[in-house]
């Protein structure tokens, strides 16, 4: 591997893989448009239709996630940017107008997941429908979409973790990633002659992460015992990868006065919270016949 990248070079030494020319961005009749959005993009789409591919296997219309999708995709965007900005409040303050530059990066997965949950439970108490049952439905979708929208933190060269010399490790130039997320242990490991940090990808360890946890709801999805039993195994198996995960990265989200990380803390709280909700249900529901998908054979 070269000591010198080119500045849209992306290299995994370890397992001999060097990417020439990884764009941000491309040009369309002359507007330029950034792939961070793209993936995004693509990955809200690819989540609706396996929601909507869930939602016919078990018994449910499809055309009610269609109809709730809009909403969700909006609030969802708005959540994540508006919990970014809040716990980046310092970098944004002077500078109001740079709030909208989404095309940057800057959207903070739980603002999302928030934004969309009451979102989803605001539309079901105005439509009368289950939002334990919707809500479980959705919870397919959002982690392959969290999976695929990973990707984009790939192309902006942001949410990478500590110095690591394993076998993913990843290089980035110097010149393309934020200053402050340069650590001392990065620099340490740099050659003079280099101009590259070597990182933890956090954003391919949680896209990883996320994908073993969807394929553990497809194959749990017959044996649920309860409407909200999807969201708490979703909760829980998140929150348990993002604890991790978290604690690796050099973006984190600081709690005001107290330093720790919010979105660590916030993952550790879900994992309790999800294990203390599934014991307390099931204790409750024990010997009952509860209806689940409506239309699923066991």
């Amino acid at each position: 591997m070269p000591d010198i990248m080119g500045k849209m070079d992306i290299a995994f030494p370890n397992i001999n893989v060097y990417l020439n020319n990884v764009p941000k961005e491309f040009s369309v009749f002359g507007f330029t448009v950034a792939l961070y959005g793209v993936i995004i993009g693509c990955g809200f789409f690819l989540a609706l239709l396996l929601i909507s591919r869930m939602a016919g296997k078990t018994g449910q219309k499809s055309d009610d996630y269609w109809d709730i999708a809009v909403y969700i995709i909006i609030f969802s965007i708005i959540g994540a940017r508006l919990y970014y900005v809040i716990f980046s409040w310092d970098y944004y303050k002077d500078n109001l107008v740079s709030i909208l530059y989404l095309r940057n990066g800057g959207l903070a997965i739980y603002g999302g997941v928030i934004a969309g949950f009451l979102t989803a439970f605001i539309y079901c108490r105005i439509k009368k429908k289950s939002f334990l049952m919707m809500a479980d439905t959705i919870m397919y979708g959002l982690v392959l979409g969290q999976a695929i929208g990973r990707w984009g933190n790939f192309t902006n060269r942001e949410a990478f973790g500590e110095y690591t010399d394993g076998l993913l490790a990843m290089r980035l130039p110097v010149e393309m990633v934020r200053s402050g997320e340069i650590t001392a242990l990065m620099r340490e490991h740099m050659s003079e002659t280099a101009n590259y940090v070597q990182v933890s990808p956090t954003f391919l360890y949680e896209c990883m992460w996320n994908v073993c946890l969807l394929i553990i709801l497809l194959i749990y999805c017959k044996h649920k015992r309860f409407n909200g039993e999807i969201i708490l195994l979703y909760l829980g198996g998140y929150g348990l990868g993002r604890a991790w995960i978290e604690n690796l990265r050099t973006d984190q989200l600081i709690m005001p006065h107290v330093g720790l990380p919010v979105s660590q803390v916030l993952a550790i709280c879900l994992v309790v919270f999800a294990i203390v909700m599934d014991i307390v249900v099931r204790i409750k529901l024990k010997g009952q016949e509860v209806e689940t998908w409506p239309g699923l054979k066991k």
